[in-house]
């Protein structure tokens, strides 16, 4: 077992990330507030219906453990290391169903003000911060290190790990092979903004994870079945919350399976048969047009895709410019536009 991660996929692929694990890392990893994110899906929570496949439950815990170990692997920097691993610190349960409840569908960046607050309240990271003598703003903010994190569509630590471990867990478009032949191909390189950014040395390495990632972003990206589902989480929570079985704090205490539960023991019909239909869905409809009498939504959601650099004659540059293939990858999701409306034979 690897940083108290039980999947033996993920434990194989978290070592591939890094071999060598930094001793701090174990005591900052096992806070409440980090095991806490066990409950926690990665990839939309669609564990609890069929319309995503998925191979098993992987977690934002998983994930933050991911970002920190590349951070380390490149970095070998202890503030950058604790601010990877923190960075979700505040996400609560079904993620970026929150960021939705909120109205922010593109940035989905609703939760990042609370992880500075939940690092201040929490007695045991305070203390570890104090023995290490490192300053909370130091490691609250992961933004101010580029390869941590850095402005899409760069290539960065928590770029990098959700789309290696969720191409990995949900379409098979990664598996550990191609993930430690690409990842031994990244360094570290200084982009147009003449900042460090994670790269890669050979061109045919670079297109083969965009090639590879696509089917992800293909999935997360624009695509009406996480769209909807991601949607119908967000309403059949504030249904929850209105009818008063569950509050917005719930998110932050409950786990998902616990909050899934508490759904499916639901007093009000409506809400029980809302979920029953969802989680039993193998396909959603399409329509240009709005469809009544069904679960029926539109949206505008966050693209996600990278654009890495590569070295091209000992000069960084970025993919989509040094190689027609991964131009025509990268245009493919930029461009790609689902149906204007999707729907759920229910209602809510």
């Amino acid at each position: 077992m690897y940083l108290d991660v039980k999947n033996k996929e993920i434990n194989d692929y978290l070592r591939i990330l890094c071999k060598d694990i930094p001793d701090f890392l174990f005591d900052y990893a096992n806070v409440k507030e980090m095991q806490r994110l066990k409950g926690i899906s990665m990839v939309s929570a669609c564990e609890h219906t069929k319309l995503i496949p998925f191979k098993f439950f992987h977690t934002r815990y998983e994930h933050s453990l991911g970002v920190a170990l590349i951070v380390w692997n490149f970095t070998k920097s202890k503030k950058q290391t604790i601010a990877g691993l923190y960075h979700d610190i505040a996400t609560p349960a079904f993620s970026h169903v929150v960021d939705y409840l909120h109205g922010d569908y593109e940035k989905q960046e609703t939760t990042e003000d609370l992880t500075e607050k939940i690092i201040k309240n929490s007695k045991e990271i305070t203390a570890l911060l104090k023995r290490d003598n490192i300053l909370i703003n130091e490691i609250e903010n992961y933004h101010i290190y580029p390869i941590a994190d850095n402005d899409s569509p760069k290539l960065s630590a928590d770029r990098l790990e959700y789309t290696l471990s969720n191409g990995l867990v949900t379409q098979d478009a990664f598996s550990l092979n191609s993930i430690e032949r690409i990842y031994k191909d990244l360094t570290i390189l200084k982009n147009e903004d003449n900042e460090d950014e994670l790269g890669f040395k050979t061109l045919e390495i670079a297109e083969e994870y965009i090639e590879r990632a696509s089917k992800m972003w293909h999935l997360f990206s624009g695509n009406n079945e996480n769209n909807i589902i991601m949607q119908f989480w967000t309403d059949i929570l504030k249904k929850m919350n209105e009818l008063n079985y569950i509050t917005e704090k719930d998110l932050y205490k409950y786990s998902e399976k616990e909050i899934v539960d508490k759904i499916k023991n639901c007093p009000d019909d409506n809400i029980r048969n809302a979920f029953s239909t969802f989680e039993n869905a193998t396909e959603i409809g399409r329509s240009e047009s709005i469809v009544k009498d069904k679960y029926c939504i539109s949206i505008k959601s966050k693209k996600r895709y990278t654009n890495p650099l590569v070295l091209i004659n000992n000069k960084p540059i970025r993919v989509e410019n040094a190689s027609e293939k991964g131009k025509n990858i990268i245009e493919d999701i930029k461009n790609f536009k689902d149906s204007t409306y999707a729907f759920l034979n229910l209602t809510l």
